[in-house]
């Protein structure tokens, strides 16, 4: 589990970072939440569900069963030509404060550095580099987050969303995956919605809940990469031609049109 240590010029301007190698961190997560804005690049690659944290639902994408996740292969690289914003910024994250309200940037302990890998600050105690795109990256997911939470939440109200017990099919001569806890969008609910509560769903709201049903027709997108692993996980093998097979767009970018 990453140890999140808050970055500071006064304690952290004369060390450096190691960068990520590939998702290794992430090889044992079973969702990642998701933002609105992602949703279009999302959807051809992966199952919107819906998880209940306290009273609140979150919207994430489902990455595996058990404690594997099905999109990271052995060497590390990720199987899919779309990384979910929520891991792109690793090893950095904005933490929660002491303040209520208030994010701090922070960096996973594990990657810091007294001689190696690239700067974190400049001689004016400013962030830098890698570093300051990725700030700037989180800052902004961040605050798609907040709207991505009152579609959700817009949902919840409606009474639209119910229990999902979800089970994937693996093929001959093994036994289907079972997965728990899960929720999705009651098509039939949403339909026949009162009509001034259908109005409190206009844009964003809905926009979320399409692409929550329309999401689970990816569901053999699981499946592939099951078999990808049933075939070279125990090997630890990757072909070569692993790019051509499920390709990954990675960047530190918000530009999701």
């Amino acid at each position: 589990m990453p140890q999140w240590i808050a970055l500071s010029p006064s304690q952290h301007a004369d060390l450096g970072y190691l960068p990520r190698d590939g998702y290794h961190f992430a090889d044992q997560l079973n969702v990642a939440g998701i933002l609105l804005a992602e949703l279009p690049k999302l959807l051809p690659h992966y199952v919107v569900v819906l998880l209940k944290e306290g009273e609140h639902f979150q919207p994430m994408v489902l990455l595996g069963v058990g404690e594997r996740n099905l999109y990271v292969a052995p060497n590390g690289k990720w199987l899919g030509s779309y990384v979910p914003a929520s891991l792109r910024g690793y090893p950095f994250t904005l933490a929660n404060s002491e303040k209520p309200g208030e994010k701090v940037f922070a960096i996973d302990e594990h990657h810091l550095s007294n001689n190696q890998g690239e700067a974190l600050f400049d001689d004016a105690g400013k962030l830098a580099g890698t570093a300051a795109q990725t700030f700037d990256f989180l800052s902004q997911c961040d605050h798609n987050r907040a709207a991505t939470q009152e579609a959700c939440d817009a949902l919840q109200r409606a009474g639209v969303i119910e229990q999902w017990p979800l089970t994937i099919e693996r093929g001959e001569d093994q036994e289907p995956l079972t997965v728990n806890g899960l929720y999705r969008i009651n098509e039939a609910a949403l339909i026949n919605l009162d009509d001034d509560v259908f109005a409190t769903l206009k844009g964003a709201p809905m926009a979320l809940a399409y692409a929550q049903m329309f999401s689970m027709g990816q569901l053999n997108q699981l499946a592939d990469r099951a078999k990808f692993h049933a075939e070279h996980g125990a090997t630890q093998e990757v072909p070569e031609d692993l790019d051509s097979v499920f390709d990954s767009d990675d960047d530190l970018t918000f530009d999701f049109d």
